[in-house]
């Protein structure tokens, strides 16, 4: 067993000044480019999930949803 502190648990919707700026900083300040960077990459998301449920065995979307861990 590690003696090291485990990391506090943080809210995934908890986003720091400092991750916004970074986020603006990545498309030069440039405000709308950074709200089109994240709303593309959130599609890009959105499509993988979509993607990857379908990929997924229908044995295993059955017992996901036997167990109350998915839709």
């Amino acid at each position: 067993m590690s003696s090291e502190p485990q990391p506090a648990e943080r809210d995934p919707f908890d986003v720091s000044d400092a991750e916004i700026d970074e986020a603006l900083a990545a498309c030069d300040g440039d405000v709308r480019a950074t709200i089109r960077a994240l709303l593309v990459g959130q599609v890009y998301l959105e499509h993988e999930m979509s993607r990857l449920q379908a990929d997924a065995s229908p044995g295993f979307r059955r017992r996901r949803h036997a167990l109350g861990d998915g839709a």
